[in-house]
């Protein structure tokens, strides 16, 4: 009878973690159908990297990938193996791997004897808080370090009852694989410490702390490097990111209670929030920091009834800890919080709140009220998982294609810089012209000396015909950046447009390759500009040449040093070299055929 109670038992949860497998797919149906958004692309597996020798640059070349996490990019290396660049198949990954870890968190919980566990698996797969972390490609490194982040808590849990230098093995192997698809899985040690002292009330430093202190290190070692590459490669320094120790921590503690605001009440959820103002003058932002010390203290207060509490908030606050201001990170500089950082820390608070839930009423008397409300609390909390599943499912929507991506923020934040910036270069490499200008417009409103807005906003000036505004906002930006050889380069190309402005084309294209010797295009159009005045035809050959020893697979630079080379005596034979070179590369070039075959018609 006992076994056939456990196996009618095992079925029940075999069915319910397939029921939370299913509902994620179901709800996450529209980020199934996105495409790319934001920097997704720097994420999927680069040219140079697709061979099988891409691998070894991706574990051992720092600057190969865009951020040093050689798990999460052999990933994105098998995937793209499999599927190219179809984003479909990337956010199938993202969505298996956050089923996944919510049917993980189920087993974790069981098997810490949690109550609630089912709720909080659902919970968690269905919050719309974690939409950033799924829909959005790039975050797979978030999906994979908590998959990875899960199973190496169940190994070790496993360890701590048998001490089995396998288990212990095992664990520390996936403790290396998360920390490898992101660093904020370096917290897991700490973790882990705390759920032994949720336990057992204390800590050994035998049994509980030692075996955790090589963890303890080489997850230091990480956020410490990980820091390093913040501010050195990705540019986490400089004056924004100049905040004093008294700041630091008014960010820390807003961001705190921003974050356990967002999971009790996800309303107006945005990919980039507005930036705050942080003023250490201004009273009552130190609300914030006295409120996550009180609570704090009233948590401990009541660790003799119940140490649940206090633990799952440690887990919270020390989950977040990495991005809670106290170190530089480059996102900073548009808004201090994000969704995506409190997914792995919002395990905590949810697994409490499943656990609180499924308690309340049960230690009462079974009368009146509380037979009622026992009744309905699977109504309710069915209700509940429904609502967020909604909430899922429209959040997914705004990362359908990378319009809809930033006119979804600009709807909920309109003076998100980025969003207005990215939607103007969206709109630019769609033709749409006016529209692009509008966004580059509001992008000056938002921020009247930003240097790309600038230089995109004459581009597009340009292109639609308003030159002397064009070159109005140009010479603008050159004003910020003098030294800038782009900006020259585009100036260069308004005055060559230009009736009686040739020499100004000239003094920008010179200004161009003097800032940027390896400036391809800037030594072509200097060739283009002597190959059509009277004695330059030799400037013109060694330009060309430039630009073709710059870019040698442009079919574009081969084509140029050949005309150039048709019109210098003798040099036939080159110029013919040049065009079979060009062909090569770009066989559909009617003129260039034409012209060569022109050329063997006329014979030696």
């Amino acid at each position: 009878m006992a076994s056939s109670d456990a196996g009618v038992s095992r079925l029940l949860r075999l069915w319910v973690l397939s029921a939370i497998f299913l509902i994620t797919l179901a709800v996450y149906i529209p980020a199934l159908r996105a495409g790319f958004v934001w920097n997704d692309l720097d994420y999927v597996t680069k040219p140079a990297l697709r061979p099988v020798s891409g691998l070894r640059q991706i574990w051992f070349k720092l600057g190969a990938t865009e951020q040093y996490y050689p798990v999460l990019h052999s990933a994105f290396w098998l995937e793209h193996r499999l599927w190219g660049d179809a984003p479909m198949g990337y956010h199938l990954v993202n969505v298996l791997l956050h089923a996944t870890s919510a049917c993980l968190l189920v087993l974790i919980l069981r098997r810490l004897a949690i109550p609630g566990a089912w709720l909080a698996g659902a919970l968690f797969a269905l919050h719309p808080v974690c939409v950033e972390s799924v829909a959005w490609i790039s975050e797979q490194k978030n999906t994979l370090s908590t998959l990875f982040y899960l199973l190496a808590a169940i190994a070790y849990l496993d360890f701590d009852e048998n001490r089995h230098w396998r288990s212990y093995a095992l664990s520390s192997g996936l403790f290396a694989m998360a920390i490898l698809s992101k660093s904020v899985a370096a917290t897991l040690p700490a973790a882990l410490l705390v759920v032994f002292w949720w336990r057992r009330g204390g800590l050994s430093w035998r049994r509980d702390m030692l075996p955790l202190v090589p963890w303890l290190a080489l997850g230091a070692a990480v956020g410490l490097f990980t820091g390093w590459i913040e501010r050195n490669v990705l540019g986490a320094e400089g004056s924004e990111f100049t905040f004093s120790p008294i700041d630091r921590i008014l960010i820390a503690s807003r961001a705190t209670w921003f974050y356990l605001g967002k999971l009790f009440w996800p309303s107006d959820l945005i990919f980039i929030y507005p930036r705050w103002h942080v003023d250490a003058g201004v009273w009552w932002q130190y609300l914030f920091p006295l409120g996550a010390v009180a609570l704090t203290a009233v948590l401990w207060q009541v660790r003799g009834r119940s140490r649940g509490p206090l633990a799952c908030w440690l887990f919270f606050v020390g989950s977040l800890f990495p991005i809670l201001g106290f170190m530089n990170v480059y996102a900073f500089l548009f808004s201090f919080v994000a969704d995506h950082w409190q997914y792995l820390a919002s395990l905590g608070i949810i697994a409490i709140s499943a656990a609180a839930w499924d308690k309340v009423g049960k230690s009462s008397p079974s009368f009146g009220p509380i037979r009622l409300w026992q009744a309905s609390k699977p109504i309710v909390a069915a209700a509940v998982l429904c609502m967020l599943g909604f909430l899922t499912f429209q959040q997914c929507r705004a990362y359908h294609d990378t319009e809809t991506f930033y006119r979804t923020i600009l709807g909920r934040n309109g003076t998100c810089l980025m969003a207005e910036f990215n939607l103007g270069e969206t709109l630019q490499d769609q033709g749409r012209t006016k529209e692009a200008i509008d966004c580059y417009e509001q992008a000056l409103q938002i921020r009247p000396n930003f240097l790309q807005a600038l230089n995109n906003l004459g581009a597009e000036l340009q292109e639609a015909g308003r030159m002397p505004e064009a070159i109005g906002y140009y010479e603008r930006a050159l004003r910020q950046d003098p030294d800038n050889p782009v900006i020259h380069y585009n100036l260069g190309n308004m005055w060559l447009n230009i009736p009686g402005r040739l020499s100004d084309a000239v003094a920008q294209y010179m200004d161009a390759v003097r800032l940027k010797p390896d400036f391809a295009e800037a030594h072509s159009n200097l060739g283009s500009i002597w190959l059509n005045l009277p004695g330059r035809l030799d400037d013109a050959i060694v330009q060309y040449r430039e630009a073709l020893r710059l870019k040698p697979d442009d079919p574009a630079c081969h084509f140029n040093l050949a005309a150039a080379l048709l019109k210098s005596p003798g040099r036939v034979d080159e110029a013919v070299i040049h065009l079979e070179a060009g062909l090569r590369r770009q066989p559909e070039n009617e003129v260039a055929r034409r012209v060569l075959a022109g050329i063997r018609a006329s014979g030696p």
